[in-house]
């Protein structure tokens, strides 16, 4: 299977991707059709839903299921004959299992007819074919309170050893007692934590041309210790703390530094919806590195759109166009601030510092093997008592590797 993305190469600057000519789009739905939405739930995702809603008409019927459990109801959703849903919002990882199980179709048909706003840059390409079209990048990056870092007299953190040391300055200067978060709720956000510093070693996560496991390294004990340090200037209920609730602590003022997804940027410095105070002391840059290296310690997503191979294909027709609509150049000009955007017309703003930052640094995409999601799977379940402080790292190795290389058998991907 062979993925064509500039973010699947990882090498060149995301702010390149984000010039092109505008080019508007407009419903124009001929005949009748459904329209059926299923996306993760953020604000970016909502708007882009919303708009395509706008399309629907007395013969065009859209609805829309925004839910955190989208990976877990998307293959069954889609399994079924007429799928339940016409549309499946995607990112790097959960496209994977649609292609695997060849629930998703080609566009290429559907960009010629309907796909003239798109640009080059946001064609997915698997084997050749166009299979999702990507509409904003993503990724977690620091989210830092300049005002408590002036006062603490540090400098903008840019390693994970200097976030550490930072967070000692801070706390020794009595600012605050715990100024840093995760997202370490045991679950696919703490899995998430570990892929994204793991990436920033630079090391690969399987044997090269091969499912073998390959985290059971010294790269692999660093990011969990740099994972269990970071702990000790974190309130006590951080396994409690997935990214949605990080941005609750953040309003609240009780975080000075944190790496939290570049989507939700702009919630956090909006004066008309977040505290403005610290709202107007929110800065962002690129994610911190790790161990001595160069490489921001997050992954490089794209979020965007597929559609279901089980339906008709005026369903399809209709749907394309919707999202289409959903993604214009208008969409973006009227929210420029909620994401990162990959659409025609895109002028990165201050809350698109983070994830340019990310890509200009050299970030790595997330990983898009086949097996892939199992490590995800097996690093959600075999971290939570390492986080927790009930084992060490060695442990917590071992664990991961058994939980995997169970789940790789399985599956076909090891013997």
């Amino acid at each position: 299977m062979k993925i064509t993305r500039t973010f699947a190469a990882g090498a060149l600057s995301l702010a390149a991707l984000l010039t092109a000519s505008t080019a508007f789009a407009d419903c124009g739905i001929q005949g009748a059709g459904s329209v059926r939405i299923l996306s993760n739930d953020f604000e970016a995702l909502r708007i882009v839903n919303d708009v395509a809603a706008s399309c629907a008409t007395a013969d065009i019927t859209v609805t829309a299921n925004a839910t955190a459990e989208h990976k877990n109801i998307q293959g069954p959703a889609l399994t079924v004959n007429p799928a339940e849903y016409t549309v499946a919002v995607v990112a790097n990882n959960s496209i994977v299992p649609l292609l695997n199980d060849d629930l998703i179709r080609p566009l290429d048909d559907l960009v010629a007819k309907y796909g003239q706003s798109l640009q080059p840059n946001q064609l997915i390409k698997i084997d050749g074919k166009v299979m999702a079209i990507a509409f904003m990048g993503n990724g977690q990056h620091m989210f830092y309170r300049k005002d408590i870092l002036e006062k603490a007299g540090v400098a903008v953190p840019t390693s994970t050893e200097e976030v550490l040391a930072a967070a000692q300055a801070i706390k020794d200067a009595g600012l605050m007692d715990y100024p840093l978060a995760a997202s370490n709720k045991p679950g696919w956000d703490l899995a998430a934590e570990f892929v994204n510093l793991y990436l920033g070693t630079g090391d690969e996560f399987f044997a090269p041309g091969s499912a073998e496991l390959a985290i059971d390294n010294d790269n692999g004990r660093k990011v969990l210790e740099t994972m269990r340090a970071m702990t000790t200037f974190m309130n006590p209920d951080y396994l409690t703390y997935d990214a949605n609730e990080l941005n609750k602590l953040w309003d609240a003022g009780n975080v000075a530094i944190m790496n939290q997804w570049g989507s939700l940027a702009g919630a956090a410095t909006d004066p008309a919806k977040a505290n403005p105070e610290v709202a107007a002391n929110t800065g962002f840059s690129a994610a911190p590195t790790i161990g001595g290296g160069t490489i921001p310690g997050a992954a490089l997503w794209w979020d965007g759109f597929t559609i279901a191979k089980n339906i008709s294909d005026a369903d399809a027709e209709a749907s394309f166009q919707a999202m289409v609509k959903g993604i214009s150049p208008e969409t973006v000009a009227a929210n420029p601030n909620v994401a990162t955007w990959l659409v025609a017309g895109y002028e990165p703003g201050p809350t698109a510092v983070g994830v340019i930052g990310n890509a200009n640094g050299g970030a790595r995409a997330y990983p898009m093997q086949p097996y892939m999601g199992l490590l995800h799977t097996a690093l959600s379940a075999e971290l939570a008592d390492f986080i927790a402080g009930k084992e060490e790292a060695d442990q917590a190795l071992a664990d991961v590797k058994a939980a995997y290389d169970a789940a790789a058998k399985e599956g076909g991907f090891l013997k």
